[in-house]
């Protein structure tokens, strides 16, 4: 069968071959047009290609009014230079702003260009090139961390991780806590900050830090006897081991400052070799025990033997001066009389006699009278005022 029967007449409607009128002369304006049957699917009709083809321009051109939206020479949206300027500039700064960041206080930010370090930012308001340039960590440096050593206290049945061999070949379980924090500095001559050094050389920070603190007990406790872990040597302990970790650390760039090293535990391995440690520890505070007492006893004695002595020496001395300056006198008092009796020696020695009298007799109660004090006349005697004035 043709595609198109023309047997009809001249001016009739061209038919396909399925007897609808075909896509010519069959649209008015522009008008899908359709024929009998279309898309009712009565009568088993076949959709018409260029109708759908139709429709689908009348779609586009609703969706953009300034174009044809077909194929064939239709315009699409215009975009023009300015707007396109516009968005890109846009799209810098939202980049740019994007780069800000904040440090809070006690903590270091890092900052990484390509992923190799740049810059230690302190705390406050920052900026970087934001990603994929540069990219920052943020980093807390005041905290300090806690640490047991060993990790674990207790091995399977029992034993204790923390056994070590002293300087005098005994054996002793020791605990200890490490006080660390990541190091604050800004800047650094001769590497990079230790904050850096804290986050690119150091895989495992805990790690690190318990392996060189576990070997540098184990030093330090091995240069030592046992007594003097256990008893007076707890603090040059934790010191030596300290300054050993430290150094260790430096030397590995870790970033990590030790703060303090607290020992928990100096203990023997057993319970029967600590209770015998600790009778000689509670009989070597009995032994300090009584040499303080002593040592109080002789403080509070010696000193006052010292000042009883020197008390019975002020009165020595006091006394021979006393006995000096008397003698003294008594010297000065002869040589002037002397003097006096080599100038008149009958009235000095009738002196002398009567000073002599007057010592000797100045305390009797006797009254004596001359043969020649009254002659005729009988004296007054007022014997019962002397005898009233009388001791």
């Amino acid at each position: 069968m043709p595609w198109q029967d023309n047997s009809g007449d001249n001016n009739g409607p061209v038919r396909g071959p399925w007897g609808q009128p075909s896509g010519k002369g069959s649209r008015n304006n522009g008008s899908g047009n359709r024929g009998p049957g279309r898309g009712t699917g009565r009568n088993n009709d076949a959709p018409d290609l260029e109708d759908l083809l139709e429709a689908s321009r009348q779609r586009l051109k609703r969706a953009f009014p300034n174009g044809s939206g077909g194929g064939g020479g239709g315009k699409g949206p215009e975009i023009s230079g300015r707007m396109m300027g516009i968005g890109a500039a846009l799209l810098a700064f939202l980049w740019g702003i994007s780069g800000f960041y904040t440090i809070d206080a006690g903590e270091l930010g890092v900052e990484t260009t390509f992923g190799a370090f740049s810059a230690v930012t302190p705390s406050g308001l920052q900026w970087h090139f934001p990603s994929p340039i540069q990219n920052v960590n943020k980093v807390d440096v005041e905290s300090i961390r806690k640490l047991p050593v060993p990790a674990s206290r207790n091995r399977n049945g029992g034993q204790s991780d923390g056994l070590m061999l002293t300087g005098d070949k005994n054996i002793v379980d020791v605990a200890l806590v490490v006080n660390y924090k990541i190091k604050s500095d800004l800047v650094s001559n001769n590497s990079i900050p230790g904050v850096a050094q804290y986050l690119f050389n150091v895989d495992n920070p805990e790690n690190v830090v318990r392996t060189v603190a576990e070997a540098s007990i184990r030093e330090v406790v091995g240069r030592n006897t046992l007594d003097f872990i256990q008893t007076g040597g707890r603090s040059d302990i934790q010191d030596q081991t300290r300054a050993l970790l430290q150094s260790a650390l430096d030397q590995y760039q870790a970033g990590i400052e030790v703060t303090e090293i607290n020992l928990e535990k100096t203990e023997p391995p057993n319970q029967e070799v600590n209770d015998a440690f600790l009778d000689v520890e509670a009989a070597d505070q009995d032994r300090q025990r009584t040499i303080d007492s002593a040592r109080a006893y002789a403080n509070k004695v010696v000193p006052e033997a010292r000042g009883k002595a020197q008390q019975i020496l002020e009165q020595a001395r006091g006394y021979a001066a006393r006995v000096t300056a008397e003698s003294r006198g008594q010297a000065d008092r002869f040589k002037a009389i002397l003097n006096e009796y080599k100038k008149a020696p009958k009235v000095t020695r009738q002196r002398m006699y009567l000073e002599t009298l007057e010592t000797v007799l100045g305390d009797m109660n006797k009254i004596i009278v001359e043969d020649d004090a009254g002659s005729g006349v009988v004296p007054y005697l007022p014997l019962n005022e002397i005898n009233r004035k009388a001791p």
